[in-house]
């Protein structure tokens, strides 16, 4: 354990910023999931709005540093592709 306040400090925020991580990181994932199930369902008009939902959390995300930005481009690039498969 950190005995320096400024290391105290420190924990206390990479606490605070990795649950900020976890939680965008699982609101992503979700998103995700709700644009595989429209997509399985072959519901055009559900898959494209929940496809620009998990575009926006995406692209937040991406700014905020949580994903790279080429993994980012890599996730939009996928989910777009399989929604304009079945429109």
């Amino acid at each position: 354990m950190a005995n320096i306040k400024s290391a105290k400090k420190r924990i206390k925020v990479i606490e605070t910023k990795t649950l900020r991580n976890k939680m965008i990181k699982s609101k992503v994932k979700t998103l995700v999931k709700k644009v595989d199930a429209a997509v399985a369902a072959k519901d055009a008009a559900l898959a494209k709005t929940a496809l620009h939902d998990a575009v926006v959390a995406i692209d937040k995300a991406a700014a905020k540093g949580i994903f790279h930005k080429n993994n980012a481009a890599r996730k939009v690039s996928k989910l777009t592709l399989a929604v304009n498969k079945i429109a």
